[in-house]
């Protein structure tokens, strides 16, 4: 999570093999008291930063449906699991608990295959449908919302782009609920976008020594996406499973919000790569060169999603627990008028949030199929349009957060009640890109043209 965001180009899966083996129990192989008869909330619990976690969650296929998909069907059988998710995110972020087996449920109901055509296995449904499964899922926990954002990106490049390198593996994966991971980003304190990974050639294989930052989603994930340079200076992108010899994946994500994104380290010690299992360069820049728009949509998604959540917070505070203050001329804070104009303006900035998204991913599916000049043009104006959702979603969340605490008095603040992560998730979720290059940006295009950068954040 960080304004280098180079992750987008990266989900296109070329590893061979296959993800761990299945096993009728989510559980974390090779995590100090989980067993095959156990289903953890939080398999880390308690675990100190820098802890390296081993394994994958299983999958359970003889839990899914043996009809086809529908968006319906997905978020009928997500709902449950999102509100227990909803009812432990304060508590697991104090914790440090991972919801590793909601989030392999989730996986199982097929919510990546969501916007996958039926014919190939999946929902059927529009990338409106899409992003709105994401704000629900961020509005019950905005950092499990964030974890699978990887394995989202990959379904929506699979379902736009059917000349996407490996389609029909990465569509393979997503069948099987598999989830994924990735990021381009190093800790190396040099250039935007440097690469010191290395790759030296090892016969027919290439070898794969360094490290790896903001691996988002990468403790949930069956396979992870990055890349690497060779002495030549050639950037090789690859992706392997989790558990190939020589990967560590660390839980060293320290920041102040969205703390179980699985964020950390991702660490390649002399890890094995075959040549099937590289994703090769494209040869041409693509008609549309923004293919980074729906990355960006999704953390504006993520955005609503925790101002959803701070409305939900606020109007269950005043019904709930709320006092009037002593000059007040309720005798209830949910007749107190200015309390209801407070719960009123969380509520029309959720609203906006959610409208402008949405809004955008008509838009940004409505560049899918064009070609040529058209293309470019579409993609373009789609790119500033999610670029300026993106603006009021973040600032839609910043003020629905702060001004949760605008409904109570000094109990309010209680740190058991958590509400102060709502604000600390949508800030440091904000500082993937800042969101003065995003006005600016759209500026530059409205007033003389300019198009975005095609650095993969617009």
């Amino acid at each position: 999570m960080t304004a280098v965001d180079q992750s987008a180009p990266l989900f296109e899966p070329g590893a061979t093999g296959s993800a761990p083996a299945a096993s009728s129990l989510p559980v974390l192989d090779a995590v100090p008291g989980i067993s095959s008869g156990s289903l953890p909330i939080g398999p880390t619990q308690g675990t100190a930063p820098d802890t390296e976690i081993a394994g994958t969650p299983q999958r359970s296929p003889s839990a899914r449906p043996d009809h086809p998909l529908t968006v319906a069907g997905i978020r009928a059988a997500a709902a449950p699991i999102l509100q227990q998710l909803a009812e432990t995110a304060r508590q697991r972020e104090i914790d440090r608990d991972y919801a590793f087996a909601q989030v392999r449920a989730l996986a199982e109901t097929g919510i990546a295959l969501t916007g996958i055509a039926t014919a190939e296995g999946g929902a059927g449904g529009s990338l409106r449908e899409v992003t709105d499964l994401v704000i629900e899922i961020a509005r019950a926990d905005s950092s499990v919302a964030q974890a699978l954002r990887a394995s989202f990106l990959l379904a929506n490049q699979v379902a736009g782009r059917p000349d996407l390198p490996h389609r029909e593996q990465a569509l393979r994966r997503l069948r099987n609920r598999d989830l994924f991971a990735g990021t381009s980003n190093e800790r190396t304190g040099g250039a935007s976008g440097q690469v010191n990974a290395t790759a030296r050639p090892d016969g027919a294989d290439w070898v794969i020594d360094g490290e790896k930052y903001y691996s988002t989603g990468g403790l949930y994930a069956s396979w992870f996406s990055t890349q690497a340079q060779t002495e030549d200076g050639t950037v090789l992108r690859f992706t392997v499973p989790v558990d190939r010899a020589g990967v560590q994946r660390l839980d060293d994500f320290d920041a102040v919000g969205q703390r179980l994104t699985a964020s950390g380290t991702t660490r390649f010690t002399g890890v094995r790569v075959s040549a099937d299992e590289l994703t090769p360069a494209p040869e041409t820049e693509p008609d549309n060169p923004w293919q980074g728009s729906y990355a960006q949509l999704y953390l504006a998604a993520v955005q609503a999603g925790i101002a959803a959540r701070a409305r939900d917070d606020a109007v269950a505070y005043v019904r709930e627990k709320a006092r009037p203050i002593k000059h007040s001329t309720a005798t209830s804070s949910l007749d107190d008028p200015y309390v209801r104009q407070t719960v009123g303006e969380i509520a029309a900035r959720a609203q906006a949030a959610r409208a402008v998204v949405l809004l955008a991913a008509e838009t940004l599916e409505g560049v899918r199929g064009r070609t040529g000049d058209d293309a470019r043009a579409a993609g373009a104006s789609a790119a500033v349009e999610v670029a300026q959702a993106g603006v009021i979603a973040i600032e839609s969340a910043l003020a629905a957060a702060e001004l949760v605490f605008d409904v109570g008095g000094g109990s309010i603040t209680d740190r058991a009640l958590g509400f102060d992560r709502h604000w600390r998730n949508a800030r440091t979720a904000a500082n993937h890109n800042p969101r003065q290059w995003k006005q600016a940006v759209a500026g530059a295009f409205h007033l003389t043209g300019e198009q975005p950068p095609t650095t993969g954040l617009f």
